[in-house]
């Protein structure tokens, strides 16, 4: 199997969608804009490719050209219009990306009612075999097996935290990189359970108004 490549120029869409991200191609017209909005969760990357744009993030508004970038933190509002009269390209991500992946902004920055966008918004096929009541299952019994995970985490890192300072204070550096390791394993396993979580939320959240 060849190593997937993708083009701005031809591949102008959503390419990879997770919970972890979410990040694609996408081309704007001139006189193209995308209207204020923040993410609650996910900080966004903007990198210009081709053409110019105006970026207004967190009340401050600037100029981005090809080859280069600004980013938007978690909550704070942003937009963005094409100047020129050349189309705009640029590569975005947002991390983590996770349902609703968008709140809508005023212009003061006041939030506007939350809207969960559908997976195909993003490029996604929903998966229809499943129903909505075996979805909701699924995710409580992730919550669930979240909560299991941070329980266990929690004792862990409390029992290696006393582990880990005996080793430091007497200098047992085998000691000190075993608790550290340790502490790391059971963090390990939580986010994945998180992210597991994650993503059965982003299943179910669209189409509890179905």
């Amino acid at each position: 199997m060849s190593l997937p490549v993708y083009d701005y120029r031809t591949d102008v869409r959503n390419i990879l969608v997770t919970p972890h991200i979410r990040s694609r191609f996408m081309r704007l017209d001139p006189g193209g804009t995308a209207s204020f909005h923040s993410h609650d969760l996910g900080h966004e990357i903007f990198l210009v490719l081709e053409g110019r744009a105006e970026f207004t993030i967190d009340g401050e508004t600037g100029e981005v050209g090809p080859g280069q970038m600004c980013i938007a933190l978690v909550d704070q509002s942003h937009s963005v219009r094409t100047i020129g009269d050349d189309p705009m390209t640029m590569y975005l991500s947002v991390t983590p990306h996770i349902q609703p992946t968008h709140t809508g902004r005023t212009e003061t920055g006041d939030r506007k009612p939350l809207r969960f966008s559908p997976n195909t918004a993003y490029d996604v096929d929903p998966d229809s075999a499943v129903s909505f009541d075996d979805r909701l299952d699924r995710h409580v019994r992730a919550a669930r097996t979240v909560a299991n995970a941070a329980q266990i985490a929690a004792q862990i890192q409390q029992t290696m935290a006393d582990k880990l300072r005996q080793a430091r204070a007497s200098g047992d550096s085998e000691a000190t990189e075993e608790a550290r390791n340790t502490m790391w394993e059971t963090l390990y396993t939580l986010y994945h359970e998180i992210y597991a979580l994650a993503d059965e939320w982003n299943d179910l959240a669209p189409r509890a108004t179905e």
